[in-house]
């Protein structure tokens, strides 16, 4: 059995899994359904004769899409809301991008350990919150670090573009199997993800105590080449979530499953969005 490297995708996937089938649905109908063969006597009923079993409704591909839209759109919505407080108060924008970050990460963090992931009240308080980043780092990167003459709203425009040609490229990719999912690449992605996290917490420490923003940050070619491997790792990605959501649908998972997929998919196109507005502040820099 293959694991998303997606910690929320594993999350959703572990949890909703059982050896008789998914949490909620396989193993449980399955137990109430041998237990309505027997009457309160202890004598067996012929299946024909036991009653119905109330089953939950499965996982769809629409109730993916319903719940991965509605969380974008909070998240857009906050977004916006973020952008114009920043324009109008430009030291609100770091406020806003911290508290963004770090509450942002605290709900994934609740999600997949504390096996939240489900709850559409995590799922959407993360895309609110998640938001206030989104929307204060476009200011920051479309504004501030950006050379006069480049317009902030092509900037964003042109990272969104690029995030959702990314999207729905690799969804293609994977509809028509041109890239596999099998358990070799999922550990190869996941081995990417975590060198590519410790490079980046080493070249946060590197920039604290230089004051820079670290080789890997300061636009330079190294720069360049690292937002390269980080898109290329997000949009892969993509193809783990896509499996694990696939798995889910087919397995019968229970509708709720569909707000971790959501949340999964969110985690992963933030990332992606936040690389390519990033690669494409280094062509259009003050420097």
């Amino acid at each position: 059995m293959r694991d998303s490297s997606n910690p929320v995708m594993r999350g959703v996937v572990r949890d909703n899994q059982n050896p008789g089938g998914y949490a909620g649905f396989g193993s449980n109908a399955a137990g109430a359904g041998q237990a309505a063969m027997y009457n309160q006597y202890g004598q067996q009923v012929p299946p024909q004769y036991a009653p119905p079993q109330a089953v939950g409704r499965q996982l769809t591909i629409d109730d993916v899409v319903t719940k991965t839209a509605i969380t974008l759109g909070v998240l857009t919505v906050t977004a916006i809301l973020s952008y114009v407080i920043s324009s109008y108060n430009n030291a609100l924008a770091g406020p806003l991008m911290g508290i963004g970050a770090i509450v942002g990460l605290v709900l994934v963090l609740v999600a997949s350990f504390g096996r939240k992931q489900d709850n559409p009240a995590i799922v959407l308080a993360y895309a609110a919150f998640e938001g206030l980043f989104v929307g204060s780092i476009s200011f920051v990167f479309a504004n501030w670090m950006v050379s006069g003459d480049t317009s902030a709203g092509a900037l964003i425009g042109q990272a969104v573009l690029g995030t959702f040609g990314v999207f729905f490229g690799m969804l293609l990719v994977y509809k028509i199997g041109a890239i596999r999912v099998t358990p070799r690449f999922t550990r190869m992605l996941f081995a990417g993800l975590i060198g590519v996290m410790v490079l980046m917490i080493g070249n946060l420490i590197i920039g604290l105590f230089t004051g820079g923003a670290g080789v890997l940050r300061d636009g330079g070619p190294i720069a360049i080449i690292f937002s390269l491997v980080c898109i290329a790792l997000a949009a892969f990605s993509f193809l783990v979530d896509f499996d694990a959501a696939d798995r889910l649908i087919r397995a019968g998972a229970p509708a709720r499953a569909g707000w971790g997929v959501a949340l999964g998919l969110t985690v992963t196109l933030v990332w992606l969005y936040v690389e390519i507005l990033r690669l494409l502040s280094y062509f259009n820099s003050n420097n």
